[in-house]
């Protein structure tokens, strides 16, 4: 069983869907992530706006994590026409 000091929450959501976008990409990445919350076992979402959605990580992929995230918010969508690389 994983207690709470054997991981490490990298960032809070409002709700679970950003919660699990931002862990199918670190998951892309490699970095296993899971995404916890407060809502009665997904029965009671807004419970969600209260406590938040928490994406954990173990603490050896804290800082890899947070850098994968700050990319992935950085990163611009594609212009029309443009490609990947350009």
């Amino acid at each position: 069983m994983v207690t709470q000091d054997e991981v490490v929450v990298v960032e809070n959501f409002s709700t679970r869907m950003e919660a699990e976008m931002a862990a199918g990409v670190l998951e892309a990445e490699g970095v296993y992530a899971l995404v916890t919350a407060d809502d009665a076992g997904g029965t009671y979402p807004p419970l969600q706006y209260l406590g938040g959605v928490r994406l954990i990580v173990s603490p050896e992929d804290e800082k890899r994590a947070r850098e994968i995230l700050t990319d992935w918010r950085q990163a611009r969508p594609l212009e029309e026409g443009e490609e990947i690389g350009e």
